[in-house]
């Protein structure tokens, strides 16, 4: 099961994916983001505690407001103020536009009108709403979004091959160092060994492929071919193999 850090990030992802979207994927992206709290136990328990006593008709019209001098009439969504009231009626808004009880195009033409074009209505409904949705999400799980990434554990393969391969590369590296080379050249060696176990660390395949042909290549020109090259770049290729 996802972590309840990993379930925000995954919200907030699509609440973004929403943002950036053209307006004809509008109402799909607002059914992933809906699919997303179903599929969110975490999340799906949060709307549900914020939903539960929630009356939608009574904040629908205090929050779609329509305002009207004699001159213009005016529409506006004006948000809850509490956080879990805020997080009902956008909740609830936003099913109402995935069931298209509420038309999208409408609504933004009279709630978000701003230069008469979708695009720009589009821009201040995803600014307001979903941006207030976002920020919701960061505040109600402030901690857990804080929380560090997990560490990657270790396949006990995978922990085996790395042992050989620094036992592999420390012996190298005594034979570089031994060796007749000029320092300069010795230097550069060690350099591209040391490079090389960093990539292993690190798991970066395409570094630990290029050093690898970095290696052979500074082998082949400064002739000095050791015992153990042969096992250390098998044993490399091993490991690659396993990420």
């Amino acid at each position: 099961m996802s972590s309840t850090k990993e379930q925000a990030l995954l919200f907030l992802e699509k609440c973004d994916e929403l943002k950036k979207c053209k307006f004809i994927m509008a109402t799909s992206k607002i059914k992933d983001i809906l699919k997303c709290i179903v599929n969110s136990p975490d999340l799906y328990r949060l709307f549900e505690t914020v939903t539960k006593d929630f009356s939608y008709p009574e904040y629908k019209k205090k929050c779609l407001v329509t305002t009207d001098d004699g001159i213009m009439r005016k529409s506006c969504v004006v948000l809850p103020q509490t956080v879990g009231q805020r997080l009902a009626f956008i909740f609830c808004l936003l099913v109402e536009i995935d069931k298209d009880t509420i038309n999208l195009n409408d609504f933004l033409q009279i709630y978000f009108r701003e230069d008469g074009s979708y695009f720009a209505s589009y821009q201040s409904f995803c600014k307001n709403i979903i941006g207030s949705l976002e920020d919701l999400i960061r505040q109600v799980f402030k901690e857990q979004l804080a929380l560090p990434e997990p560490r990657a554990e270790i396949s006990p393969s995978r922990g085996n091959l790395l042992s050989e391969i620094s036992l592999a590369t420390e012996e190298e590296k005594r034979f570089v160092s031994c060796s007749a080379l000029p320092d300069e050249d010795k230097e550069n060696g060690l350099k591209i060994l040391d490079a090389l176990f960093c990539a292993v660390r690190d798991r970066d395949v395409e570094r630990i492929d290029a050093l690898i042909c970095g290696y052979n290549y500074f082998v082949l020109y400064n002739k000095c071919v050791s015992d153990g090259i042969a096992a250390l770049i098998e044993t490399l290729g091993e490991f690659e193999a396993t990420l």
